[in-house]
């Protein structure tokens, strides 16, 4: 039973990479190639003299869209919106996404059923790890832009705080602090940078700023956006609302820091008890041990 599970897995995998290897040719000559063809105008017989030239990314592109369209699966909305808090904003990076979560589970499954010693386990095991290692890759993603969005964001607020008080308009500001913010705070002038776009687009400024906030899941930029509701309603100069919310916003980050400082007391407990205490009662008390040993050998002799 054991071997005509294996001999099933091994065929799906062939198959499987068949169908990745024998992809350009299914799917034809790639975009690129045609159009050159269809400006040059070349007769049949030259055409087929000219190689198609698919790169990796686009074989699995296509992998992905027919396995999707095969097995009847939607794009999921929550996949995209994770992907674009990634920084995956391409009409692509779905279909990528969902052909490396079909094919490293299937990588895992074969590479288990080549161990010779407990075969099961290792075939069930590794294509576990497989089908979480892609949802484990991005939500790591996600965490770390999240948490350089945040630490350059008071930065952000202070050069707009400073564009602001030096008589630029908050549109206009934006648009500086962006370029600004090209080399050293690459992610954050991504996202600044679909806010304009999104306003030369038709959206207001607070439509702009809450998309941002939805798009990347981050609370601070909600709290931009109803700082910026706040103030228009209310007629609140704009530059004290900027110097106040970055302020809140370096307060938040101190807070943080010492929450962390906080937690590290009770995150050392766990190797201060099992390899701390133990070394150090080890080096105290072995050699007055071996001491009094060697007196009571004496003493006996």
């Amino acid at each position: 039973m054991t071997t005509t599970l294996l001999m099933l897995i091994v065929a799906v995998m062939v198959f499987c990479a068949a169908i990745v290897l024998l992809a350009p040719m299914v799917f034809g000559q790639s975009q690129e190639a045609k159009h050159i063809l269809e400006v040059v105008g070349r007769t049949s017989e030259q055409a087929t003299k000219v190689e198609p030239r698919i790169s990796p990314s686009e074989t699995l592109q296509q992998f992905g869209r027919m396995v999707r369209g095969r097995l009847g699966f939607a794009e999921s909305t929550k996949t995209k919106k994770r992907l674009s808090a990634a920084g995956y904003r391409g009409a692509s990076a779905g279909e990528l996404f969902f052909a490396m979560q079909c094919l490293i589970p299937l990588t895992g499954v074969l590479v288990g059923s080549f161990i010779s010693t407990n075969t099961m386990f290792w075939v069930c095991s590794l294509g576990a790890i497989g089908y979480i290692a892609p949802d484990f890759w991005l939500t790591t993603r996600i965490n770390k832009r999240k948490r350089q969005i945040r630490l350059s964001l008071p930065d952000a607020i202070d050069l707009l705080v400073i564009c602001v008080d030096a008589g630029l308009g908050l549109d206009q500001a934006l648009i500086r602090v962006t370029d600004e913010l090209a080399l050293s705070h690459p992610q954050i002038h991504q996202e600044l940078i679909q806010v304009n776009l999104g306003q030369r687009a038709g959206l207001s400024r607070l439509e702009a700023w809450r998309a941002l906030a939805e798009r990347t899941d981050v609370e601070e930029f909600a709290a931009f956006a109803n700082m910026l509701t706040q103030t228009d309603r209310f007629g609140t100069p704009i530059a004290k609302a900027l110097a106040r919310f970055a302020e809140d916003l370096r307060q938040d980050r101190r807070q943080r820091v010492e929450e962390a400082a906080v937690k590290t007391k009770i995150k050392i407990i766990f190797p201060l008890v099992f390899f701390i205490f133990p070394s150090i009662f080890i080096a105290i008390a072995v050699p007055p041990f071996f001491s009094i040993m060697k007196t009571l050998k004496g003493i006996g002799q």
